[in-house]
């Protein structure tokens, strides 16, 4: 075994581990956790045989094994910082209607006195 593909399988095994109580803790929903889940699977099973990215590409019409690893990373990235993104406008609004409702709180308290 190869030093990469050992540290691939540890990396997938803490990943796992970590979805899993993050899960547990109420900070993943379960549809997170299966897709969290399912990158480390392939990222132990490519890493004990890496053969199956050169199967996956000629099922995929992709040149070279690592290039579709490239591809889904790049794809599941994008998708992963427009999760973030939508996420951070949440926050803003909520942070937002906090403020404006303190304020009026706030007022009505001054106006009393």
């Amino acid at each position: 075994m190869l030093i990469y593909q050992f540290i691939g399988i540890i990396i997938g095994i803490v990943g796992i581990i970590i979805s899993i109580v993050r899960f547990k803790d109420g900070k993943m929903s379960l549809g997170m956790l299966i897709v969290w889940i399912a990158i480390w699977i392939l990222l132990i099973i490519f890493s004990l045989y890496p053969t199956a990215t050169s199967l996956l590409s000629s099922i995929t019409g992709i040149g070279r094994g690592l290039d579709i690893i490239l591809i889904f990373g790049l794809i599941g990235s994008f998708y992963f910082i427009f999760k973030i993104y939508g996420m951070i406008e949440n926050v803003e609004e909520e942070i937002t209607q906090l403020t404006r409702e303190i304020a009026l709180n706030q007022g009505k308290i001054l106006m009393k006195n």
